[in-house]
């Protein structure tokens, strides 16, 4: 395991700047450098890995309200893509790492990754704020070359995220085949469960998370991932038997690509898609997005299912959401309700063989009450 020196970095005065003047002071506990982003919180009290290796929280700084963080460290086996893709990220208290499956720490991975981080921040007055005035663009300054001034109007200047394409800052170079040697599943210790694939998926990465690609593989199909740009011809050359919307960041109406290509499928082959794949489906039926005031973003969101009437406790991490009163009337059905704020969950269509969902099902590290969405889109197919 890496060490990490945190005793110098309690030394290394550092602070958060919002646009709006408020200032929250800490100590550096990630890499020395300076950054902007998008200031939100998330409500898990575990699962930091798997959040920052997240390409959903690209151009993010994400804050963690739970109050001690790094208590088992960073391992080989959790991460959720190939890097650390968080803007930067705000703990009450970086703790060392205490757990066997521990490789390195999570200060030193922050390091590592080039990605800035602050301990000793009020985590709960941030919070606060962020849920009175919403989210907030953010500098993060640790080099001590900006004063606070300078950094509440870099921070006020930034463009945000409205309207930017991140999607295609973080999608894969070119196709590959997820685990097609099985491999990847030995290393997880999980061969002797998987069935043999029996069913094959292409699936657009917008920003995928590896464990839908884990579920996939556990629920008996084979996986190709494309870029987000992968034309429809392109995918539909694949002769596969469904096509996967993935998650990813940002704004789902400044994916255009996305939309005519998604638009362009339907009526092809089974849908299925996850959090911005929701998103992008729900635009490519017709319908429109929105900000939240703060997103959800936690591992504790109820979400009633519409068809069974059962209450699943999801996990989420978005900022827009389908506006339930754009959606066409007649041909789309809403499955998911969010409990918290009656916003869209989930959708299906009534003619088309295609159903997305804004939470996400594979949950990593949980809850898992929505892993049956797997099988439901294997149904789909086979009923298709």
């Amino acid at each position: 395991m890496q060490n990490y020196n945190w005793r110098e970095q309690r030394e290394k005065p550092a602070f958060l700047a919002l646009e709006d003047g408020t200032v929250f002071r800490g100590h550096s506990v990630g890499a020395k450098v300076d950054v902007l982003g998008e200031v939100v919180f998330n409500t898990g009290m575990t699962g930091y890995q798997e959040i920052l290796t997240d390409p959903s929280y690209h151009g993010q700084i994400v804050t963690m309200t739970y109050t001690e963080i790094g208590n088992t460290g960073m391992n080989p086996a959790d991460p959720e893509s190939r890097r650390l893709f968080a803007n930067g990220f705000l703990v009450h208290e970086a703790n060392e790492p205490s757990n066997w499956r521990t490789e390195q720490s999570m200060q030193a991975q922050l390091t590592a990754y080039g990605i800035p981080a602050l301990a000793g921040i009020d985590t709960r007055a941030l919070t606060v704020k962020l849920r009175e005035c919403g989210t907030l663009k953010g500098y993060i300054s640790v080099t001590g070359e900006v004063d606070v001034p300078t950094a509440v109007a870099k921070a006020k200047g930034w463009e945000g995220l409205d309207g930017q394409d991140y999607a295609a800052k973080v999608t894969c170079d070119a196709p590959f085949e997820w685990d097609a040697d099985g491999s990847l599943s030995a290393s997880w210790g999980i061969t002797d469960t998987l069935p043999k694939p029996d069913l094959h998926v292409v699936a657009y990465d917008f920003g995928i998370k590896w464990n839908i690609l884990r579920r996939f593989r556990e629920n008996g199909f084979r996986v190709t991932v494309v870029p987000a740009k992968t034309s429809p011809a392109d995918v539909l050359a694949y002769k596969a038997d469904g096509v996967f919307l993935s998650n990813g960041p940002a704004d789902p109406a400044a994916v255009t690509y996305a939309v005519d290509n998604i638009r362009a499928l339907i009526g092809k082959v089974p849908l299925m898609g996850i959090c911005l794949g929701h998103q992008l489906l729900g635009l490519a039926l017709g319908g429109r997005t929105y900000r939240l005031k703060f997103g959800h973003h936690g591992c504790n969101h109820p979400v009633k299912d519409l068809i069974t009437s059962k209450v699943e406790i999801t996990s989420q991490n978005h900022n827009f959401v389908v506006d339930i009163d754009s959606l066409p009337k007649g041909s789309v059905d809403i499955t998911h309700l969010n409990l918290n704020d009656n916003t869209v969950e989930g959708l299906q269509h009534r003619s088309e063989p295609l159903f997305c969902m804004q939470y996400h099902p594979e949950a990593a590290p949980g809850p898992h009450d929505s892993a049956y969405l797997f099988d439901r889109f294997r149904t789909l197919i086979k009923e298709a």
